[in-house]
């Protein structure tokens, strides 16, 4: 299924009439016409009664889901523990909470609320955080999903040192998998037959290896020799030795089968993959591609990904999108800190998409996780 989303404009919204209330009359109360005053005071009285009823039963007194959190580390054997940043349901009562540069609307520390909750693990990009996705993991969390974000070690807003080893990625992604269903407090709300995967960049990479993609990393080389100025191959120019380590070692991670999903948002490297390297993937994916994406530019990137994916697949084009506008939202903060990544094309409302691109994840999410 291909799917051309042409909303994301942006303009005034049109004000909106409120519908008309059609009125209805129980069975009950179909009484003939009576003007006494000791009746309209019974009607009345009755009427009070009933709304009083409604407001005070438990399903309209139930308190809102709310986006909880929390940070922890997660053990990755030698190698340094990984940061991660959760987000689960709550009933406790959210606030805006300041985050380094972003604003997050969590209930710190709140109690995990529901049983059998799916899990989503989120992969960041080159030079990402546990938060850059921080408004699709609230959606997720206020929706019922616990979401875990890793910091990938050496690959991180922070640390650069190990950005061209992409391989250890997927490890990073088990890892957080590994503690969420065995070590963290909230772990029996979770659903270990319900868990899915979302990256972007890097991330999305990170998610197709994960699910069972194989990478031809020796694409790398005679593609960085044609395309020098790709931003993936200024990486590789930056780091040469690791690189070739890599490439050299062509370890390919082993899948984790208890990933079940995985929405994948313009994918790095896309040209290591082929048919044969992708068919073997069996889980539902979700990909995106941005129209005016220049970092990954078409057709080496999400092209590939998405003729080699079996089919069907669920293909999400966003005209006037460029790479970044998967990232959250951006406030004057960040936007201070790091223009590239806040600046989008002329006409494009990433607040406005973002409603609709977490919608989206939602409800693919909900179905290809479904009990």
């Amino acid at each position: 299924m291909q799917t051309r989303l042409n909303f994301y404009r942006s303009r005034p919204e049109p004000m909106k009439t409120m519908p008309r209330i059609k009125q209805s009359t129980t069975r009950s109360c179909l009484k003939p016409p009576i003007t006494s005053y000791r009746f309209i005071s019974r009607l009345v009285c009755s009427a009070l009664l009933c709304i009083s009823a409604v407001l005070l039963s438990p399903a309209q007194a139930a308190a809102p889901i709310a986006a909880g959190f929390e940070t922890l580390q997660a053990a990755d054997g030698a190698d340094k523990p990984l940061e991660v940043s959760v987000w689960y349901p709550t009933e406790a009562v959210a606030q805006q909470v300041d985050l380094g540069p972003f604003t997050l609307n969590i209930a710190r520390g709140g109690a995990v609320a529901g049983q059998g909750l799916p899990l989503i693990v989120i992969s960041h990009g080159n030079g990402g955080s546990s938060l850059s996705h921080h408004d699709t993991a609230v959606a997720l969390a206020q929706a019922g999903f616990v979401v875990a974000a890793v910091a990938h070690t050496g690959d991180n807003h922070a640390d650069q040192s190990r950005a061209a080893s992409m391989m250890d990625r997927p490890r990073h992604i088990s890892r957080v998998i590994d503690h969420m269903l065995t070590k963290w407090p909230g772990r029996d709300h979770i659903d270990a037959a319900r868990i899915g995967v979302f990256g972007f960049s890097s991330g999305a990479f990170t998610a197709l290896t994960v699910v069972g993609g194989a990478a031809d990393l020796g694409r790398i080389a005679p593609h960085c020799q044609q395309r020098p100025g790709d931003y993936p191959c200024q990486l590789v120019a930056r780091q040469p030795a690791a690189t070739a380590a890599m490439v050299a070692a062509m370890v390919q991670p082993d899948r984790d089968t208890r990933v079940r999903a995985a929405v994948v948002a313009a994918p790095a490297l896309g040209f290591t993959f082929t048919q044969a390297s992708l068919g073997a993937i069996s889980v539902p994916i979700q990909l995106w591609r941005a129209e005016q994406d220049v970092v990954l530019p078409q057709p080496w990137y999400v092209e590939p990904v998405r003729a080699a994916l079996p089919k069907p697949l669920d293909y999400r084009e966003v005209p006037n999108a460029g790479h970044f506008d998967f990232l959250a939202p951006c406030t004057p903060r960040f936007a201070a800190m790091a223009p590239p990544l806040c600046n989008s094309q002329p006409g494009f409302n990433r607040v406005a998409f973002h409603r609709e691109f977490n919608a989206a994840i939602l409800g693919f999410f909900k179905v290809a996780l479904k009990p």
